[in-house]
């Protein structure tokens, strides 16, 4: 088994199939639709028991770094309006990359307006293994 992020970009991903708007724009049964397709979808990986995390996030944030010796951190935004807006994600544990690959394809036709797949791309990247092993 190995795992996989199933990555939910909502802006910065290759151009939507379906451009659905932002989801404060979407009536109330829509989301409530889409908010459960991912419900849905992540129980049916538990009853497989392919689900290990599913967590939403919010627009808000900013990037931080080091700001040096004694100086306080550095961060920059938020810019949502710009930059990648990364909506959310799964962890899955899989036999292997094609499952995976399957459950995007299937991820990404969550219903948005008017209850139509929305076709959205997600991005698949699987978790580093065993760390590297440096010898001299």
């Amino acid at each position: 088994m190995a795992k996989y992020l199933l990555l939910k970009h909502y802006q910065g991903g290759p151009a939507p199939v379906v451009d659905a708007g932002p989801m404060d724009q979407w009536t109330p049964d829509e989301v409530n639709a889409h908010v459960q397709f991912m419900t849905d979808f992540g129980a049916r990986l538990e009853e497989t028991g392919e689900f290990v995390d599913m967590q939403a996030l919010t627009p808000d944030g900013a990037f931080v770094r080091y700001g040096g010796e004694g100086q306080p951190p550095v961060t920059d935004g938020p810019f949502a309006e710009t930059k990648d807006l990364i909506a959310g994600w799964y962890v899955i544990d899989v036999e292997s990359w094609d499952r995976a690959v399957e459950l995007a394809a299937e991820l990404s036709a969550a219903p948005g307006p008017g209850g139509k797949p929305l076709h959205e791309w997600l991005e698949v990247r699987p978790f580093w293994g065993e760390p590297p092993t440096v010898t001299e």
